[in-house]
């Protein structure tokens, strides 16, 4: 079966509603970044002290206490699988546009293993290995730019007629 391209010659009506998923779905997904710095954990020591806490710090503007094991689990286990599935329907979507196999591979399969460093990261940064720090922002900031792309691609060939083809 040649998928390749499916998303430029599906029906309008299908188009707009793949169209509007993708829009929502990025609204949400950038909601969830502005979170992100909202709790100052866009940068490595803010990620320690959103899980870590700051106690010791007497001039701290936000009290923060260590989050317990069961606040760890229920957001790790949120995030993995809402994470997950976000990017398998992204990554379906991508798999429909006309793009090189090489880096459909790359936009489809990066994410998964950004999840895993990201919030497997953030675990073992909670269980004390604080240089783990900088492996969740780089995850999480490989994570949000195949995001960017990857919804960015698929709403472009949404909207480009089929005769441009190369």
């Amino acid at each position: 079966m040649n998928y390749n391209g499916l998303l430029q010659r599906l029906p309008v009506g299908i188009k707009w509603f793949v169209g509007s998923f993708v829009l929502v779905l990025s609204i949400g997904f950038y909601t969830g970044l502005l979170f992100v710095n909202q709790t100052s954990t866009a940068a490595p020591n803010g990620i320690v002290e959103n899980y870590l806490g700051n106690e010791a710090d007497e001039e701290a503007q936000v009290m923060r206490f260590k989050k317990s094991k069961y606040e760890m689990l229920t957001i790790i286990h949120t995030h993995i699988l809402s994470m997950s599935f976000i990017f398998f329907l992204l990554g379906i979507l991508v798999w429909l546009t006309r793009l090189p196999k090489k880096l459909k591979l790359f936009l489809t399969l990066e994410p998964f293993l950004s999840i895993l460093l990201t919030f497997g990261g953030i675990y073992v940064l909670w269980s004390g290995l604080e240089w783990m720090k900088y492996i969740v922002v780089f995850s999480g900031v490989l994570m949000t730019v195949t995001f960017m792309i990857s919804s960015f691609l698929v709403l472009y060939q949404l909207v480009i007629p089929i005769n441009s083809e190369r």
